[in-house]
């Protein structure tokens, strides 16, 4: 053990003692001070969460204060121009005013059409007939009459949309359509941008009257003036673009096998179906302004619904959510309730509008008829004077 040496005299020992309490004494506790003194009383554990505490990362409201404002503008000016893009291509389907993204012009639709028109006509060559043979001539008359009830019908779309200022296509007008009649056993008709209609003669054997057939042909012009094809070209061109942008972030194109069934399924289809409900739709107000009865689409639907259902050479129809038209069901109900529209129309002026109208129908319809016989008969007399 360490001792102080004995110093002789009290007096002495009272001064060492007083010496070495004032070298030992420590300098006055501040506040900056204690908490050293309490930090190093820690565990080196405690210090270290002590420490680790207190590097706290910066905010990032300093990180967004530290970016250029030029630097976001570059960065936001893709989304404004989509944005702006978006609203200056929207559409408005007529009737319906449903709202849908169109980059295609009408003019530049019609070309395609009028193209493929010239390609098709060229392929159904010697199969197209004559425009005096009697399905022709039916179709003529009534198309005609579905075209004038079409173009007035737009012409007041076109006046809406003008009043309400929406839409870059104010100045679009309706084009008169051409019918081609095709001799074949398939039951279809189609309509090209351009208003070119393709009927199949096979589709006869479900029309049997004229107000069956205006059903079909107002249908037809239905997709024109809604410029259906306008849409579904737009919408695959979306399409398109997605899938090249996913091959900039998988280039195994991984990504890009799932975007496109996907559109397909979940866009595509459901869109197309809604398409073919406005056609139906449109085309029941077109036939009953052209004074044709507008119940004749359910008519027409009903016939193929129950000779699919009755003939075994049909195949199985899919789902309705993995086909790109409406079941024969779901038309048929929907055209049910449009009859709440379409029948005040159709029997405006307490009837006497179309009455009228019907009658020299009827007259059209014999003068027709007897034209298409003495046509039979004197091709029999030219058969039989070459025998």
């Amino acid at each position: 053990m360490f001792a102080l040496p004995r110093i002789a005299g009290t007096a002495s020992r009272q001064r060492l003692s007083s010496a070495l309490i004032r070298r030992a004494r420590l300098p006055p506790t501040t506040p900056t001070s204690l908490s050293s003194l309490l930090l190093s009383s820690q565990s080196p554990k405690a210090s270290f969460l002590s420490t680790k505490a207190n590097l706290r990362p910066p905010s990032s409201s300093n990180n967004f204060s530290s970016i250029p404002p030029y630097m976001i503008a570059l960065a936001s000016l893709p989304l404004v121009g989509a944005g702006y893009l978006y609203v200056q291509y929207l559409d408005e389907v007529p009737l319906t005013k449903r709202q849908r993204w169109i980059a295609t012009s009408s003019q530049w639709e019609k070309q395609m059409g009028d193209q493929e028109f010239v390609k098709l006509k060229q392929q159904y060559k010697s199969d197209i007939l004559p425009k005096d043979h009697r399905a022709a001539v039916t179709v003529q008359r009534v198309g005609s009459r579905i075209a004038q009830a079409a173009t007035e019908f737009s012409q007041e779309h076109q006046a809406k949309k003008k009043d309400g200022g929406n839409g870059q296509n104010n100045n679009n007008t309706f084009v008169q359509p051409t019918f081609t009649v095709v001799r074949s056993d398939q039951a279809n008709a189609f309509v090209l941008p351009g208003n070119h209609i393709f009927v199949f003669t096979g589709l006869f054997q479900y029309i049997k009257t004229e107000d069956e057939l205006a059903a079909v042909l107002g249908h037809e012009m239905a997709h024109t003036l809604a410029r259906h094809v306008g849409e579904k070209i737009s919408s695959n061109i979306v399409v398109q673009l997605l899938g090249r942008l996913s091959l900039l972030v998988d280039p195994s194109g991984a990504l890009l096998a799932l975007i496109v069934p996907s559109a397909s399924l979940l866009r595509e289809m459901p869109n197309s179906r809604t398409q073919e409900f406005e056609a139906d739709r449109i085309g029941m107000h077109l036939a009953s302004r052209a004074c044709y009865d507008p119940q004749a689409a359910q008519h027409f639907f009903q016939k193929m619904k129950q000779d699919e259902a009755s003939n075994t050479s049909f195949r199985s129809s899919p789902p309705e959510f993995l086909s790109t038209h409406p079941s024969h069901d779901s038309r048929i109900e929907s055209m049910q309730g449009w009859l709440s529209e379409t029948n005040p129309i159709y029997n405006r002026e307490d009837g006497t509008a179309c009455r009228k109208l019907r009658e020299d129908m009827g007259r059209a319809r014999k003068i027709a008829a007897q034209r298409h016989m003495a046509r039979e008969q004197l091709q029999q007399k030219r058969v039989l004077a070459q025998v």
